[in-house]
């Protein structure tokens, strides 16, 4: 058989064959999805789950006149197959590679970058809006899965976008959670019926009839469609929001889906529309579908037996070093609650849950929720811990700082992927948590520079029951130290000494400390000997041990995996108002650089960054020999 989707490079090379050849090119891009993900590795259940929604859009739709928007867009896989992107597939969340989400830079049928959830509706109809502006009548579609759906970011934009009438298309893509449940035969014939130009025509002439009678017939009417719509459909909700509904549709069947988007398109309805969707995460692969996390992110994998490659590292993971921490705390402690966003599996609290499914919480994809949430339990006792992502907690930060920190509630931020995190890129890399907690009066800010540290500021935050807390941590492999007891508790606002040295001394906060005495190592070479600290707390600062190094050495060199504004920021005003840089003291404060770093394995991504070892050795060597430079040309102008 001829393999078919070898011939489309692009959508409108879809759009030349006939509607019964689609089958047999959903199933060929199904295999050629797996094939690549097999060596890539990245999401691969719910681009499993897309194929034939894939097919049926861009079948249907002109794109990329026409805007299709995925939401999250961890299933854009096949998406990037069909639109000029098969000859650097195998790049996928690569150094210099294909980016694992929509981007915008990387091609027109990208019209929309995504990677946090929940977005889809509101870009699209802001995009539908400028159309409309402009006179514009192409179509806009967004797709969001039914988890984006549980963030009220998605809400909103769908309470807008029914009091415009905007000319939007949603398409539901429920893959887990039923909303509504398809009834067979009878679902697929309703939502042909209800998407084709003889409904629509249909409900807009009744419309026109009872307005012509009283407001009073007008309104039973309508309810009485709206009543009837709701039996047949389950649409009542979207209904509501000014929505109209299409559905539920199964979503593996392409000829089905293509119809009802064609009735839709053509249709003269000039309102939103929503088309609720049924699929199968992980479809048509048996490890996938068999898989309780149906095979969301995976690691390369042997095709025929579903076998993920597993890590080298016989060191335990941050995430799993945390989880089993707050277990053990737990079982002594009833007041201790963990909370997740959608995230029990990648925060460790699936671990948790297991033990303490009464104290474990999954709120959705809604980190505002997850904040205020947490510090509602705080009044009342609780020692909850918030388990979020660094770059998911950034949604919730008017939280943080309206319902947490002004009221000095003692909700515990555990906050993983911490720093670059790899082939997820700049969405998901943790940059700027130190500066946007370290900004916050009455704060706590902790970064665990290995696993034994980490467990030590669990131990702490514990503790800490008068103010809130957090403890950043990276994402990976720990580097091998001995776990200590969950009894071994840190001062608050105390760092420690790793090594004393002369001239040069490095504080250190977080995971570059491995880095720092590989560069203590490169410097030793060359005869300079220098001081690292481990700084641990971000805030309180602890301004004693800050102001004896400040006064003992020439150079002093902040280091943190953050931003401007962080760490070495407060450092530097610290030491400003004591006067210490009028005496001489010359600081450099190595941070993130000014811009987003594209995916890479995190080695690569921060030598880019400038946070490697060798970096670290020649900025300390550097600002040591400009020490030297200033001194004789002062040397020069006495003579």
């Amino acid at each position: 058989m001829t393999r078919l989707i070898r011939q489309i490079n692009f959508p409108a090379d879809l759009r030349k064959f006939k509607k019964d050849q689609l089958k047999q090119i959903s199933d060929e891009l199904r295999d050629e999805l797996i094939d690549v993900v097999s060596e890539t590795g990245g999401h691969l259940g719910a681009g499993l789950g897309v194929v034939e929604l894939t097919i049926a859009l861009h079948y249907v739709f002109d794109t990329p006149k026409d805007k299709l928007v995925w939401d999250v867009s961890h299933q854009c896989y096949p998406h990037k197959i069909i639109t000029g992107r098969r000859d650097r597939i195998k790049t996928l969340r690569k150094g210099g590679g294909l980016s694992g989400f929509t981007k915008r830079s990387e091609s027109e049928y990208d019209p929309f970058g995504a990677a946090h959830s929940s977005t889809s509706i509101s870009s699209t109809l802001g995009i539908a809006v400028a159309k409309k502006l402009s006179n514009n009548n192409n179509n806009v579609v967004a797709v969001i899965g039914d988890g984006a759906m549980s963030a009220g970011m998605a809400y909103e934009a769908m309470n807008n976008a029914g009091a415009l009438k905007s000319k939007l298309i949603v398409v539901l893509n429920d893959n887990d959670m039923s909303i509504a449940k398809p009834v067979g035969a009878m679902s697929k014939y309703l939502a042909k019926l209800l998407s084709g130009k003889l409904y629509f025509s249909f409900r807009e002439t009744v419309k026109m009839v009872i307005s012509a009678f009283s407001k009073r017939f007008s309104q039973k009417a309508g309810k009485a469609e709206d009543l009837l719509r709701g039996i047949v459909t389950g649409g009542t909700l979207f209904s509501e929001l000014g929505f109209y509904y299409i559905g539920p549709v199964d979503g593996h069947d392409v000829d089905n889906l293509v119809q009802i988007f064609e009735n839709v398109k053509n249709s003269s309805h000039q309102g939103p529309i929503l088309i609720h969707v049924r699929t199968q995460k992980g479809k048509g692969y048996k490890p996938a579908e068999e898989s309780g996390d149906k095979y969301h992110g995976v690691s390369k994998f042997n095709i025929a037996t579903g076998e993920q490659s597993k890590s080298k590292s016989s060191s335990p993971s941050y995430t799993k070093v945390f989880a089993e921490t707050l277990i053990k705390h737990a079982e002594q402690d009833t007041k201790i609650i963990g909370i997740t966003g959608a995230m029990p599996s990648g925060t460790g609290l699936n671990l948790f849950e297991k033990k303490f499914p009464d104290r474990t919480f999954d709120v959705g994809i809604a980190e505002q929720h997850a904040v205020t949430f947490a510090a509602g339990l705080a009044t009342e006792g609780y020692k909850p811990y918030a388990a979020i992502y660094s770059t998911f907690l950034q949604r919730a930060y008017d939280q943080v700082v309206h319902d947490v920190a002004i009221q000095s509630l003692p909700v515990r931020f555990a906050i993983d992927r911490a720093g670059l995190v790899g082939a997820d890129g700049p969405t998901h890399a943790g940059s700027f948590d130190i500066t946007y907690l370290s900004t916050l009066p009455n704060f706590v800010v902790m970064a665990a520079s290995d696993e034994s540290e980490l467990v030590k500021m669990i131990n702490t935050s514990v503790h800490i029951n008068d103010r809130p807390s957090a403890f950043r941590y990276p994402r990976g492999n720990g580097i091998g130290v001995e776990i200590p007891s969950i009894n071994e508790v840190l001062e608050i606002g105390k760092g420690r000494i790793i090594k004393e040295g002369k001239k040069a001394a490095i504080l250190n906060f977080g995971t570059r400390l491995e880095e720092c005495k590989k560069a203590s190592e490169i410097l030793s070479k060359k005869g300079i000997n220098i001081t690292i600290i481990d700084a641990r707390f971000a805030k309180p600062l602890d301004e004693k041990l800050i102001m004896e190094v400040a006064n003992k050495h020439e150079v002093l060199i902040s280091i943190e995996e953050g931003s401007v504004g962080g760490f070495g920021s407060h450092v530097m005003q610290f030491l400003s108002n004591r006067g210490v840089f009028d005496r001489g003291l010359k600081f450099r404060s190595m941070i993130l650089p000014d811009l987003f770093i594209d995916q890479d394995i995190p080695e690569k991504m921060y030598e880019k960054a400038g946070l490697d070892s060798l970096s670290i050795a020649n900025k300390i060597e550097e600002t040591l020999n400009s020490n030297i430079i200033l001194a004789k040309n002062k040397s020069k102008i006495s003579n």
